[in-house]
């Protein structure tokens, strides 16, 4: 990846200081609990859901075993449409050429599909940097991009914005980027759609080249996959000349067959669908249908280094539906934000560390943003065991020494403990004989106080296990047989 979002601290200070918003954390807990609801609703509708979950992870995993041979059947198939297939090794890589091929049309401006391999590699920063600007057109993109914000949701970027922020960026900012927002607009979502609409319209019909990702890449006919809710994703595909695709080398599919399992899959998982609204597909390029020219960047950045890990790996499944960000608990009190990068939630907790490797303070953080529920895996539609691979890369962590000090120190003290029955005992007794004396919070320095500001100490009983057993079974303890008869 890229890096780190500029100026981002490591997620316990991100957390502390994002908690403490309490608009936020109202936005944040109205929007998941909405979408989480309609989620489990739709999912029950189908009665053979544990199959399609299942079936999904063996794609996946089948995929990744041999994604070479795949990526490069998908190759030929691009370039036999009409299509021209680009290779990046990296965020820079990419970025370079996507720039190039702006600048060979003599273009100065894109539009853009939603797009979270954009987002990763920094692509409008990167295009900004060569004089070329990118209009983000979906809605929720729109608003990230016109208050200068960052997403903090894979599917929702702005779920951290409520409607009477969204008009007042609106009434601030369209003017600066385009047709201005009208006159008395309202936070109707009926008027910021319209407004959105307008403003977006001009861009669609003057823009000459779009760029996108892709949510699934069929191997077999080099078809790419865009699955969308407004229409934008559609105009961005069909009107410009020249399309310009970045995709992750994992989000390739074997056949249209398999594919038909994650039309099914993700519409539920993500926004509570049947079917998404638009599901737009293109192969190469067609006389008179469409763009003139059609180029895929296929990107590597950091997922081969993820396929080699054969526990960290599953994180490549992933199919972007962000079911795991409305069900924790931790993503909807800390936000997006707090995780420094484009992927938040639970996903990114394990998919940034891995992409970016774990040598930032960031990035290190992120595999102990979690209280390993298990919400996300339940919920993951390619049955992701986010806990496991959580638990996987904060071993890697605290193997590099840029773990937590603190809590290596107390898992020594506490085997130690536990290796000496005598000890044990003694301060367990010791303990709970002076619990009256106990803080409430553990006073700890350092970065440790930014767990223990958040956490309650448990109360002790008033004796230990082995004192209450001893006390109440003074005879000891019976055995099959020796009952008296």
């Amino acid at each position: 990846m890229s890096g780190t979002y500029l100026g981002m601290p490591a997620f316990p200070k991100a957390a502390k200081a994002s908690t403490q918003n309490t608009q936020l954390r109202a936005n944040l807990t109205r929007a998941t609990h909405t979408i989480r609801d309609k989620r489990a609703a739709a999912v029950t509708e189908l009665d053979d859901w544990a199959e399609l979950r299942a079936a999904g992870k063996a794609i996946k995993d089948r995929t990744l075993a041999r994604l070479d041979h795949y990526l490069l059947q998908a190759e030929q198939a691009v370039t036999a449409a009409g299509g021209t297939v680009h290779w990046a090794a990296d965020a820079a890589e990419a970025n370079r050429i996507v720039a190039d091929l702006v600048r060979a049309t003599g273009e100065s401006e894109v539009v853009k599909v939603k797009s979270m391999a954009t987002q990763e590699i920094g692509l409008n920063e990167a295009l900004a940097a060569e004089g070329i600007t990118a209009y983000e057109t979906d809605l929720a993109e729109l608003i990230v991009q016109l208050g200068d914000d960052l997403p903090s949701h894979i599917l929702v970027p702005a779920i951290h914005r409520n409607r009477a922020e969204i008009r007042d960026i609106f009434q601030d900012a369209m003017g600066r980027w385009g047709r201005p927002a009208p006159e008395g607009l309202t936070d109707s979502p009926a008027e910021l759609a319209e407004a959105a609409r307008l403003h977006l319209r001009e861009k669609f019909l003057r823009a000459k080249i779009a760029v996108s990702g892709a949510n699934f890449l069929v191997a077999e006919t080099g078809t790419l996959v865009v699955v969308e809710s407004e229409g934008n994703g559609r105009m961005c595909l069909t009107l410009p000349e020249t399309l310009i695709s970045v995709v992750g080398i994992e989000k390739v599919v074997p056949t249209w067959r398999d594919l038909e399992v994650f039309l099914q899959l993700l519409p539920r998982s993500s926004t509570a669908e049947r079917m998404n609204p638009y599901t737009s597909t293109w192969t190469g390029t067609t006389d008179g249908d469409g763009p003139r020219a059609f180029h895929l960047v296929l990107l590597d950045n950091g997922r081969t280094d993820t396929l080699a890990d054969e526990v960290g790996r599953q994180a490549l499944r992933c199919i972007r539906c962000s079911a795991c960000l409305n069900v924790c608990p931790v993503y909807e009190r800390a936000g997006g934000h707090a995780y420094g990068s484009p992927y938040p939630g639970p996903i990114g907790a394990i998919l940034t560390p891995q992409l970016r490797g774990t040598a930032s303070e960031v990035d290190a953080s992120l595999p102990y943003a979690s209280t390993l529920c298990g919400a996300c895996y339940e919920v993951c539609p390619v049955a992701i065991d986010i806990p496991e691979v959580l638990v996987h890369l904060r071993e890697k962590v605290a193997d590099q020494g840029t773990g937590h000090r603190a809590e290596k120190a107390a898992m020594k003290a506490a085997t130690w403990l536990l290796d000496h029955p005598a000890a044990y005992t003694a301060a367990t007794r010791a303990a709970t004989r002076t619990r009256a004396l106990h803080p409430r919070r553990l006073p700890l320095p350092g970065p440790a106080k930014a767990w223990t500001d958040s956490r309650d100490l448990p109360a002790l009983p008033a004796e230990s296990f082995r004192d209450w057993w001893k006390n109440t079974h003074p005879a000891g303890p019976r055995t099959e047989g020796n009952d008296p008869q």
